[in-house]
């Protein structure tokens, strides 16, 4: 630990010491009164705060930092009273497509697979459950393995088949990691089949599995509202509706559904003070504004290349491991502000929650005497999230005056801990213990400037403190190898490999009794059900995207007779969504003996072809040399074509992969750039 508790009485805690509390003496603008009173009864049930983890590949990276910085990063995300400390940890059922960032590998490739050991979110749930064993599980696909749409991409055709893979995963996850899975999605951000959901219901209880409650459907709120209201029996399977980006706002049909309602994706915001203005505003006004007791945020952690589509859209950043360095974003801190002073459990006050001056608060309470509450004055242009657009609004200096009634009268003291984002000096104050405030007679007042955040609250459980400075920033290595040799991976995946259509896995080759028995093989043979658009090629990429001149050296073995291939690749720039339109310099090798260089992904734009005598089942190397405006290119060590003019694109990452879906192997893989 970084630092200690101090025991305090008008002092402030000594690992969170900050400024006294703002705008003493000064005189508000605007004064309103506000009464919270829990005599009538009590608002909806608070079912927590979240992250994502996928949609996809978005934690790819952290799973190879070193220690102790790897669990750092980790305690500051779900170590309950320390960082954001998340109630909910929601995460991507891999799909092995493309979905945003990468992909994520499935527990079934083929209908005759299993394998509950690939990937990262595993390992990532059983962290987060080590550390705070209440945290809620959700799982949530975003592509399915080409298999279950049997040649359609569309996972619904054969609805049993789709069933059965969920609760396979989700038996998988008890049988081999001991993970409750507390939810479950249907397909993120796609269309929803009734049929579909009814038995995927009936699917869960035939497996025991009652207790996994039902999310729908990871869009929209209709049609999903409309459709439960007129269907009883859909009605009767769907727990939570749970609807993306709502702008803080819900409609008629999913109120009058009587259903718990959540924004199950929300924030996707570059994770500066904005972002951490976004998710302050939308932590409060969602409930305020639109009923929902739980909102998730897209994502978890920036554990991807920053130039992948939405670099650093999470609550915190940690896309070094080779460094160790990791950055502990304003996010966090504006997390905190709810999630260490409430639990899923808790209770809504039935209270307006819009403030005269602009802003809002939220109060919740345990039905045990605590009370917390949580104000947030952030303006317009330091709140504007990712999507929807954000509609113009006004919030002055004000002063709010609080009444507190029914079991609350006789509190006498409220902790506080108070956050101001501060955009002209760029001083933020975060998360800091001020002086207790006092209750007199059921009352209190608080100045409130713009671009803050309060949190009031009986509970004295905060805690701010934190672990040393992490080691510095520094670029992914200029010089770096993998020979993929490896008995007993820690991770089905190389390390910093990020895929980015396919799947490339360690893999034993027990048939060489060579130099090749442990090597990188792309698995994925059948076009998945996809997301977005992935790639017709498979490709993975690696390094820094602002590579220049580089060497790029590999083992490649292709498994495909007649018409296989692969290539290897340097400045490489696009991934993601956006996959499919790489550009780069691609050099091909194919088992019908010919060669290609290509500057794009698709293999559409040819800059050379000829003959290299390359077959499939059998190793050869590839060398791929890129120094400015030229590029060549050798063939088990000797020249196979040279002096290849390049116009752009001007630098990117490394990369490597196969011409379709297909089997085919590397090794020894090989850089030095600069």
């Amino acid at each position: 630990m970084g630092c200690a508790a101090v025991l305090w009485g008008a002092i402030l805690l000594a690992c969170s010491c900050g400024p006294g509390p703002p705008r003493v003496g000064a005189a508000p603008l605007l004064a309103a009164t506000y009464v919270l009173d829990d005599a009538n009864g009590l608002g909806r049930e608070f079912d927590g705060i979240g992250a994502v983890s996928g949609g996809g590949a978005t934690s790819r990276l952290l799973v190879n930092y070193p220690e102790p910085y790897r669990s750092e990063i980790l305690d500051y995300l779900f170590k309950p009273n320390f960082g954001a400390s998340l109630h909910i940890l929601k995460v991507e059922i891999g799909g092995d497509a493309q979905s945003t960032d990468g992909t994520e590998p499935s527990h079934m490739h083929y209908e005759n697979d299993e394998n509950y050991f690939r990937g990262y979110e595993w390992w990532l749930m059983k962290e987060a459950k080590k550390r705070n064993p209440k945290i809620k599980l959700i799982g949530l696909p975003w592509a399915f393995p080409g298999w279950i749409g049997k040649g359609e991409n569309w996972p619904y055709d054969y609805p049993d088949i789709t069933a059965y893979y969920i609760v396979s995963w989700i038996l998988g996850a008890k049988q081999y990691h001991d993970l409750d899975i507390d939810y479950i999605g249907i397909w993120n951000e796609r269309a929803f089949s009734s049929k579909y959901i009814k038995l995927l219901r009936y699917t869960l209880d035939k497996h025991g599995l009652e207790q996994v409650r039902i999310i729908a459907s990871d869009r929209l709120w209709e049609p999903i509202s409309f459709v439960m209201m007129i269907d009883s029996e859909l009605h009767g399977v769907v727990d939570v509706i749970g609807a993306h980006y709502p702008g803080t706002k819900t409609v008629q049909n999913a109120i009058l559904t009587g259903k718990k309602l959540w924004s199950s994706e929300d924030y996707s915001t570059f994770n500066n003070d904005v972002g951490a203005g976004c998710w302050a505003r939308i932590l409060n006004q969602n409930y305020v504004n639109g009923n929902m007791t739980a909102t998730i945020a897209w994502n978890l952690v920036a554990s991807y290349y920053e130039e992948l589509p939405f670099g650093r859209c999470a609550l915190m950043t940690a896309q070094e491991p080779w460094s160790g360095h990791y950055k502990v974003e304003s996010p966090v801190w504006i997390t905190a502000h709810t999630t260490q002073f409430t639990q899923p459990g808790w209770s809504y006050l039935q209270v307006d929650g819009h403030l005269e001056g602009g802003g809002s608060f939220v109060a919740l309470t345990d039905g045990l005497g605590n009370l917390t509450i949580i104000i947030e004055t952030m303006s317009h242009n330091h709140s504007k999230c990712i999507r929807p657009p954000l509609p113009n609004f006004n919030v002055v200096p004000q002063r709010a005056t609080f009444y507190l009634r029914g079991s609350f009268y006789m509190v006498q003291t409220l902790q506080v801990w108070h956050s101001r984002l501060d955009f002209e000096s760029g001083n933020s104050s975060l998360f800091q213990q001020l002086h207790p405030l006092r209750v007199w007679r059921g009352r209190f007042s608080l100045d409130l400037d713009v671009d803050e955040v309060y949190t009031l609250t009986t509970l004295k459980t905060g805690w701010k403190c934190g672990y040393p400075e992490p080691p510095p920033p520094q670029p992914f290595p200029s010089i770096y190898s993998d020979d993929f040799n490896i008995r007993n991976p820690p991770f089905s995946e190389a390390p910093n490999f990020a895929d980015q259509t396919g799947v490339f896995e360690y893999f034993v080759n027990a048939s060489d009794p060579g130099d090749h028995v442990f090597t990188l093989r792309q698995v994925v043979v059948q076009r998945p059900i996809t997301w977005v658009s992935d790639a017709d090629q498979t490709i993975s990429v690696i390094g820094n995207f602002k590579w220049v001149n580089m060497t790029v050296t590999c083992d490649i073995y292709i498994e495909k007779p007649r018409d296989g291939g692969v290539f290897i690749a340097g400045r490489v720039d696009n991934g993601g969504i956006y996959v499919r339109d790489s550009k780069g310099v691609f050099f091909w090798v194919f088992a019908d003996g010919t060669y290609r260089v290509t500057s794009d992904l698709a293999g559409k734009e040819i800059l050379m072809k000829g003959l290299a005598g390359v077959r499939d089942n059998a190793w050869h190397t590839l060398t791929l040399n890129i120094q400015g405006n030229s590029a060549s290119g050798l063939l088990n060590g000797y020249p196979l074509w040279e002096n290849v003019t390049i116009s752009k694109p001007g630098n990117g990452w490394a990369a490597l992969g196969t011409r379709s879906f297909e089997f085919a192997q590397f090794d020894n893989f090989h850089i030095e750039a600069c």
